[in-house]
């Protein structure tokens, strides 16, 4: 397996973060550095694929389905037109890593963690579940709230070739356009440290490129699919938007520690009472039971706003900018702000 240059200059900043770690964080960086070389190691060329006579009939539809999309992301959304996503691999979990997100006990800002690179972030990543439920475990031990959730894809911000993958090369054809358009957005601009702008910049090029992309190569049938997953997507994460306000709004009460104990309580509940009520509306879609698959807590609710707090603001901008290249340069010039002034501008744009 040959590196680029700035994946090689990946692996020495890993190196060196290596060499400064603790024990317990020399081993997380040991098995990040293993998990992303095993997987890149592990995928072969589409074409391969395409050309081998035992790849599945129902496989090489998918692998030319994805292919097509990545074309239309460069030529129609201006994505970044490198190597990432010309190659397929085959892994044999349901996930490519698991994420481990945590947060206090009464309260909804995730804990942070912060890597070379990729800056400060509410999550760690482990490629074996057991590892993320150990380090989960730890975490709880400590009197926080923890979430583990699967993650189907992640981007290496053009570090690496970012593979497809078998945990989601199978989605229908709009939900996999829809994640990868949002992870080659992240190639185009990304500030370390701050995940709500990197999240609801991608989320935005996402949504925008799947309407663009039916528009063009979708049908009746793709469409109305893509009208109900969004709408449900909509409905659910108001449920839980509704969820954290009121958490939010009893943890900075002046009420007792004791009190604000048995409300947490009560808004779990009814949190999981309004989904199920929610569910039978949908017919019995069962899209969402994974989120309810652990006890739930403030860490299941703490990294909601990354991913939307600023879709209003990008919306806008891009409505401003009318065209991706002229959106793409508007965000980077956000990104070269500092932060304070950056969440200032996105918050005037979310209110024009």
């Amino acid at each position: 397996m040959k590196l680029s240059r700035r994946a090689r200059n990946g692996l020495m900043v890993g190196t060196a973060a290596l060499l400064l770690a603790s024990c317990s964080s020399l081993n997380y960086y040991r098995q990040a550095a293993q998990g992303q070389l095993t997987l890149l190691s592990d995928a072969r060329p589409i074409d391969d694929w395409l050309n081998d006579q035992a790849t599945d009939a129902k496989l090489r539809v998918r692998l030319a389905t994805a292919r097509q999309i990545r074309t239309f992301a460069i030529k129609e959304l201006g994505l970044p037109d490198n190597n990432s996503y010309k190659n397929y691999a085959a892994l044999t979990r349901p996930f490519v890593l698991w994420n481990v997100v945590a947060a206090p006990e009464l309260s909804l800002k995730p804990i942070q963690w912060c890597f070379p690179v990729a800056g400060c972030v509410s999550y760690r990543g482990y490629y074996s579940k057991d590892d993320a439920v150990d380090y989960a475990r730890e975490l709880r031990a400590e009197g926080n709230d923890v979430s583990v959730g699967g993650v189907p894809a992640y981007s290496t911000l053009g570090w690496f070739n970012d593979p497809l993958l078998s945990t989601f090369i199978h989605y229908p054809d709009a939900e996999l356009a829809r994640l990868i358009f949002h992870e080659l957005s992240h190639q185009v601009v990304y500030v370390a440290g701050d995940s709500q702008f990197n999240e609801s910049f991608a989320s935005t090029v996402e949504e925008a490129g799947v309407e663009r992309w039916l528009s063009g190569y979708g049908n009746e049938v793709m469409r109305d699919n893509y009208l109900k997953i969004s709408a449900r997507k909509k409905q659910f994460l108001a449920l839980l938007l509704g969820c954290r306000d009121a958490l939010a709004t009893s943890y900075a009460s002046k009420i007792s520690i004791a009190e604000k104990r048995a409300a947490k309580v009560r808004l779990f509940k009814q949190l999981q009472d309004d989904y199920q009520l929610l569910k039978a509306s949908w017919g019995g879609y069962t899209g969402y039971d994974r989120f309810f698959a652990e006890p739930l807590s403030n860490a299941h609710l703490a990294s909601i706003a990354t991913y939307n707090d600023f879709i209003p603001a990008f919306r806008a901008l891009l409505a401003r900018e009318k065209t991706f290249p002229r959106f793409y340069a508007a965000a980077k010039a956000l990104a070269e702000l500092d932060r304070e002034e950056r969440h200032r501008r996105l918050k005037a744009l979310a209110g024009a």
